[in-house]
């Protein structure tokens, strides 16, 4: 299971707007109303690669109820993206940052510059992260899915309830 939250968790996730590798626009209020995985990974990472197939399932299971976006950062670029969801089977959208969104999120400064990969967090229906991991041998069960798979299924399925 899960253990506590991660210590990027319990605030408002930052605002963002921008493009997949289709050129459309994404902007995490509009996803209000649902759960979100956001997911920070690079196209050559095998642990993103073996990550974005638990998401792809995720997904399929809380079809209305959850979703997903991949954020990339250079040296990931439109062509390795691309290839990248061709090679892999990627429904999920791919966003390309330019480090600003990433930087929020995982709370960059020039003392703490450094992002591993990958990096997810839960985005709650009203906009606020709930739990975020970054992958390391200790968080394995996280990524491999089954302790995030029960995680969802504890928030997804307590959704709506009072």
């Amino acid at each position: 299971m899960c253990s506590g939250a991660g210590e990027l968790s319990h605030r408002r996730a930052p605002g963002f707007s921008i493009v997949d590798s289709n050129q459309q626009q994404h902007d995490i209020a509009d996803y209000r109303g649902k759960y979100v995985l956001v997911d920070f990974m690079q196209t050559g990472c095998p642990h993103c690669i073996k990550f974005a197939e638990v998401m792809e399932k995720l997904m399929i299971k809380h079809r209305g109820k959850l979703e997903a976006l991949s954020i990339v950062l250079p040296p990931d670029n439109l062509a390795t993206v691309k290839t990248y969801i061709q090679t892999h089977n990627i429904t999920i959208p791919v966003l390309l940052d330019c480090g600003q969104m990433t930087a929020s999120y995982l709370k960059l400064t020039p003392a703490t510059p450094r992002v591993m990969f990958p990096h997810v967090f839960i985005v709650d229906p009203n906009g606020q992260i709930v739990n975020d991991w970054v992958y390391n041998e200790e968080n394995e069960p996280i990524f491999s899915g089954d302790a995030l798979g029960k995680e969802l299924d504890k928030l997804i399925g307590g959704a709506g309830k009072k």
